[in-house]
């Protein structure tokens, strides 16, 4: 941008306020738990029954009563009134029956080993009681919540997956824009996203009909946003809907810009690759918890193992990777590709400072 339009560049804070402002968590659907694994939540989820439903055997053995073969040796084997029972790990036990002894402890009809009450036994509740609580409103279902739902009995839960349409136009080559609109797509699923990948050509009303079609709660517009001869996509947010912002005090990316149209958040991005990724960090991603009800996306607090400058005025998107002993700085605004690979995380220094220095505690969002 020029000089001249750099100086009226808007802050952060703004874009994410009128991001806001657009934005409400999109309705519920009802999906099947195994299909809803990296979606996020609609609602509490809880424990339908006890699990086990009663007692059962954590181990295979033989099921006693633990009071009648008190003292039970080799020395003093003990012959109970009720022969033990055979049983397998995870069986109920029989009535009567609250421990299970080893294969070994029974020799003949004699029961040569005792044990205390309840050992190789998992009481009724003991691994989920009925009504506790599984999944959290707004938490994202990973695996091993997936398998604590299965384990309780839940097989089907209401999730919010914003429908992500990713438009990608003016990519500096073919071969980047593919590499990268496949990386912005993991990111958004990652986040809770479905989403839709489409190539629009540097043209105002093919880039305008694929804003404004139906289909998707949220748009993201990667290209096309500079003041290039070919540079249409804030015009075309223009056409489709209503341009409310266009140059952003976010390094890099400060040609990026928002709207909405039909109703929905739009975002428009640089097409370099570390601009693009940088504005999925500082707003679609924000953006995405909103729609979801993630909220907030998580963060992690490391120590830089070498300083990082910023400008005072600009939020910085610097990238890092994790290395022994904290995160390793490698760069922003002009990063290439080879470096910005590497990366597995981003650090948003704030407009009112000049970096952060060496051992410096920051907050870093994972990628």
């Amino acid at each position: 941008m020029s000089g001249a339009a750099s100086r009226a560049l808007a802050p952060l804070d703004e874009a994410l306020a009128l991001l806001a402002g657009l934005a409400s968590p999109v309705a519920a659907t009802q999906v099947l738990s195994a299909a809803a694994i990296g979606r996020v939540s609609a609602a509490d989820v809880l424990a339908p029954v006890d699990v086990p439903a009663c007692r059962t055997a954590l181990r295979d053995g033989w099921a006693a009563d633990a009071a009648s073969i008190t003292g039970a040796s080799p020395y003093a084997p003990v012959t109970p009134r009720r022969p033990p029972v055979w049983v397998e790990a995870g069986a109920p036990l029989p009535p009567g029956a609250d421990v299970v002894l080893p294969p070994e402890a029974l020799v003949g009809r004699e029961i040569m080993e005792d044990a205390p009450a309840l050992d190789g036994v998992r009481n009724a509740g003991e691994e989920v009681r009925a009504g506790a609580l599984l999944l959290v409103a707004g938490e994202r279902l990973t695996p091993m919540r997936h398998a604590g739902l299965a384990a309780a009995g839940v097989t089907s839960i209401a999730i919010r997956a914003p429908r992500l349409r990713l438009i990608m136009t003016g990519a500096p080559a073919p071969a980047v824009g593919d590499a990268l609109s496949a990386a912005i797509a993991a990111l958004s699923a990652a986040a809770g996203a479905s989403v839709e990948t489409l190539a629009a050509p540097d043209d105002v009303e093919r880039i305008a009909k694929a804003i404004g079609a139906d289909g998707a709660d949220a748009i993201f517009v990667v290209g096309g946003t500079g003041e290039g001869r070919t540079d249409r996509s804030a015009e075309a947010l223009g056409a489709a809907g209503d341009l409310m912002l266009h140059g952003l005090a976010l390094r890099p990316g400060e040609t990026a810009g928002l709207g909405a149209a039909a109703g929905r958040p739009v975002l428009l991005s640089p097409g370099r690759p570390e601009a693009a990724l940088a504005v999925f960090v500082a707003l679609l991603r924000p953006l995405l918890g909103v729609l979801s009800g993630a909220g907030a996306p998580p963060t992690q607090r490391a120590p830089l193992t070498r300083k990082i400058a910023s400008t005072i005025g600009l939020t910085e998107v610097v990238f890092v990777r994790r290395v022994d002993g904290g995160v390793e700085p490698l760069g922003g605004a002009g990063l290439p590709i080879a470096q910005l690979s590497r990366a597995d995380g981003a650090v948003l220094v704030n407009p009112d400072r000049e970096g952060y220095p060496e051992r410096a505690e920051v907050e870093v969002t994972p990628l």
